[in-house]
């Protein structure tokens, strides 16, 4: 009994070595040569749904390979941007559920990290944020109540643009 338990700790220790030999780091990934919007979102397909009240720290998501969806986008819009592109993080808020995208205007799409492990991994846009609010907000079967357009930088969130919808509830009552 000993033996198999010695046995499972060294497998344990292995794993663990292993799997932070493969972690990355955000310098890694800003220095990431050739990287493009469908690139980088591949990386984080094995990573597991974790909701953070605030934004994590970017080695805090890519260390524990866990986090949500503004983890996701502030990353990819830091790192994308260090790479030449221009990126719009874009938060979509429903009844319940507010949501956060990166929208790559030379890519015409948005990284959404829902599709991480799909194997169409962005979502075709015009770029508008009533066009990403509207397919977010489909994406999770709601109508979106506000969009908002925001910068990250220095940990500090500032709004950059907003609209708020004009849908009505079946009662007929602004929603």
């Amino acid at each position: 009994m000993k033996f198999l338990a010695a046995t499972i700790l060294v497998i344990q220790i292995l794993v663990q070595a292993a799997s932070a030999a493969s972690v990355i780091t955000v310098e890694q990934l800003r220095t990431m040569p050739n990287v493009t919007p469908e690139t980088l979102i591949a990386l984080f397909s094995d990573f597991e749904f974790r909701f953070h009240a605030e934004v994590q720290d970017y080695n805090v998501f890519l260390s524990t390979r866990s986090g949500d969806c503004d983890d996701f986008a502030t990353l990819a819009a830091d790192v994308l941007t260090r790479n030449g592109y221009t990126t719009h993080l874009v938060a979509v808020r429903m009844k319940g559920e507010t949501h956060v995208v990166c929208y790559v205007e030379e890519s015409h799409c948005y990284l959404d990290y829902n599709y991480r492990k799909d194997s169409k991994k962005t979502v075709n846009s015009d770029g508008s944020l009533i066009d990403i609010a509207r397919k977010v907000a489909d994406s999770f079967g709601r109508d979106w109540l506000a969009t908002y357009e925001f910068t990250y930088q220095e940990k500090i969130k500032r709004l950059v643009d907003k609209i708020m919808t004009n849908r009505t509830t079946a009662a007929g009552k602004a929603s």
